[in-house]
C-alpha cells in the first residue's frame, strides 16, 4: 500500500525526487516490514524515500518536519500507525503539512475530513460488510481459528481539490479520473 501511495503522489508531483515516510518509532513489525517495500517502489519510480520517525513518548512533530524541510523533501506519505493518526496528532500534523504547502497522501480517511490532500486505502464500508460476514459465520458455529485471514479487496482514492488549490497544485486529469471521490 505504501508503494501505491508513493506511486500516486509521484504522479501528482512528477518533478519531486525526495519523499518522506512519516513513521512512529516502536511501530508494528508489519509496518517495519513495509519500509523496504516503499524504498523498493521508490527505486522503481526513480526517487528517494526517507523514513522520518516520531517517538511515541513525547512526540515532537515539529522536529520531524524540520528534518523534512532540511532534507528538501517534496512529498509526504503519512502511514497508518495508530499513534500518528490519533485525532490529537492529526491536528498537529495537518498544519505542519500545510505551512510549506507539502503534497501529502494519507493512510486513513479521517485526514480528508480535516483538509488532507489525498487518501488511498481500503474502502471502510466494504471492510465492515466483510467483517459482518465473518461474525455471522462465527455466530453460526464456525471456529475463528478455522476461518481464513482476509485482506482488503476494494480500495479507494480520494482527492481534495480545495486543498490542492490552496497549496498551488494542479492534480493531473489522469489521476482525477481514477479518484473514487473528489472533494471540491
Amino acid at each position: 500500500m505504501r508503494a501505491k501511495r508513493l506511486e500516486l503522489l509521484k504522479e501528482v508531483v512528477p518533478k519531486v525526487t525526495r519523499f518522506a515516510l512519516l513513521e512512529a518509532t516502536g511501530g508494528s513489525d508489519a509496518a517495519r516490514r513495509n519500509i523496504p517495500a516503499a524504498q523498493a517502489a521508490a527505486q522503481v519510480q526513480g526517487v528517494k524515500v526517507q523514513v522520518v520517525e516520531v517517538t511515541t513518548e513525547n512526540p515532537d512533530f515539529d522536529a520531524a518536519f524540520r528534518i523534512i524541510a532540511n532534507e528538501r523533501i517534496g512529498g509526504l506519505i503519512v502511514v497508518s500507525a495508530a499513534f500518528i493518526n490519533l485525532p490529537l496528532n492529526r491536528r498537529k500534523i495537518l498544519p505542519l503539512v500545510e505551512k510549506p504547502h507539502m503534497p501529502a497522501i494519507y493512510a486513513i480517511v479521517e485526514y480528508m475530513e480535516e483538509g488532507g490532500l489525498m487518501y488511498y486505502g481500503a474502502n471502510a464500508p466494504d471492510l465492515f460488510r466483510r467483517g459482518a460476514t465473518i461474525v455471522d459465520k462465527i455466530l453460526k458455529g464456525a471456529k475463528p481459528g478455522d476461518l481464513p485471514v482476509e485482506r482488503p479487496t476494494k480500495f479507494e482514492l480520494i482527492i481534495n481539490l480545495k486543498t490542492a488549490k490552496q497549496i498551488g497544485l494542479t492534480i493531473p486529469p489522469n489521476v482525477l479520473a481514477r479518484a473514487d471521490k473528489v472533494i471540491k
